[in-house]
């Protein structure tokens, strides 16, 4: 009778935990940071580093590697200011400028503006953007330098690519822009 009794009782304990478990949520934690993340702010003093090794604040004055201030602001009066500027590459490498120049129209422009700058890229033709106009428009007074500061910080529905192509390569671009201009014209 007592190991029946046994059973029974050990039958219930069983029964009791298999009945109240949740399938669809744990019943304990184990490292509980690890299934709720503490969120911390980039740039506050938090107690558990050492001192001086938290984020900080760059020097005033200073600039990230690889990345040039450019000098015109992002309005018309600093794209007409742009306008007048020359470009700052080796006259000497010119067919290399424009060799680079087109393999980066190619990737990032022509997808909009066509192969030729006629306005007719493939995202034209399939009318998923509208507007983009020819280079050889008569209304687009354009030169190097407005055409890098719009690259630079972009124009209209166009975004920049100041992220994308680097100072030499918007130069590149730029140059080759002006090479489509002149063929188109012709």
């Amino acid at each position: 009778m007592k190991s029946i009794l046994k059973i029974g009782i050990l039958f219930c304990a069983v029964l009791v935990m298999v009945s109240c478990a949740d399938k669809n949520n744990r019943n304990y934690q184990y490292m509980p940071n690890m299934y709720f993340p503490v969120g911390y702010e980039t740039y506050q003093q938090v107690n558990f580093l050492p001192s001086g090794t938290e984020a900080m604040q760059p020097v005033d004055n200073t600039i990230s590697r690889g990345w040039l201030p450019y000098e015109f602001a992002n309005d018309l009066e600093g794209k007409d200011m742009a306008r007048l500027q020359p470009s700052p590459l080796d006259s000497l490498n010119a067919e290399a400028n424009l060799a680079t120049g087109k393999e980066l129209y190619d990737i990032y422009c022509a997808i909009c503006h066509g192969a030729n700058g006629a306005g007719q890229g493939t995202l034209v033709k399939r009318e998923k953007i509208l507007g983009v106009p020819s280079y050889a428009d008569a209304a687009r007074n354009i030169s190097v330098g407005s055409t890098y500061h719009t690259i630079y910080y972009g124009l209209n529905s166009m975004g920049s690519y100041a992220g994308q192509i680097n100072y030499e390569e918007r130069w590149q671009v730029a140059e080759y822009v002006m090479k489509l201009k002149q063929d188109l014209t012709k």
